[in-house]
């Protein structure tokens, strides 16, 4: 059955939306086969999109490609998973310590209205959409494009789980933890604002952790 594609992106960048989308969601799940040929067939297009948004999806670590296999979405363990939130709990400080002397009120009512938002209760996915843009908008005065896009890497992988296990409860508690980082962030308490974003990044990465090595 062919799925018909957003607007507004070139042919490639549609294709890699819509699968990263199926992934997000766990409509395809870690170490499902990625065929070229019935993706083009699903999404009217030709193999050469497809293969360039297999080729995006990898860069963001959620596609594998294997001899003799071919692409496969990316499985993630429990060990990764704690690798990548190390390296999260420590780059994020560094974001959020760099970007707080910068912070405009403008990027203050932005991240203000990313929580009220989130506490209006929004689905799974779009409550990964605006966690990360509650956080990308306290990291970007930084102006460390290149950390932001490992950042952006980082969550993207792991976004996917929490769209399987997260309950309400979760994320609730999340977003007291993110208005408790962004008042410490209108103080322009840097040594308060990195301690609570790397307690909530360890209580995630608790989280998930637990999650996959119980489904390992």
């Amino acid at each position: 059955m062919k799925t018909s594609l957003k607007s507004g992106l070139n042919t490639a960048d549609l294709v890699a939306d819509a699968v990263r989308t199926a992934i997000l969601q766990g409509d395809l799940r870690g170490g499902s086969a990625l065929r070229q040929e019935e993706l083009a067939e699903q999404y009217g297009v030709s193999k050469i999109p497809v293969r360039e948004a297999l080729f995006l999806l990898q860069s963001e670590g959620l596609v594998d490609f294997t001899t003799g296999r071919g692409a496969m979405v990316s499985r993630l363990s429990a060990a990764e998973a704690n690798e990548i939130y190390v390296m999260r709990i420590a780059l994020e400080q560094v974001a959020l310590r760099t970007a707080i002397p910068n912070l405009q009120a403008s990027d203050l009512i932005k991240a203000e209205s990313a929580l009220k938002q989130i506490d209006a209760g929004p689905d799974p996915i779009k409550w990964g959409e605006l966690n990360w843009e509650f956080h990308t908008t306290l990291y970007k005065p930084a102006g460390m494009p290149r950390l932001l896009d490992t950042l952006k890497m980082w969550q993207t992988n792991v976004a996917r789980y929490f769209f399987v296990y997260q309950k309400e409860a979760f994320r609730a508690k999340s977003n007291q933890e993110h208005w408790a980082i962004l008042a410490a962030c209108e103080k322009r308490d840097a040594d308060a604002a990195c301690g609570l974003i790397a307690a909530h990044l360890e209580k995630a990465s608790a989280e998930l952790t637990y999650f996959l090595s119980q489904a390992e």
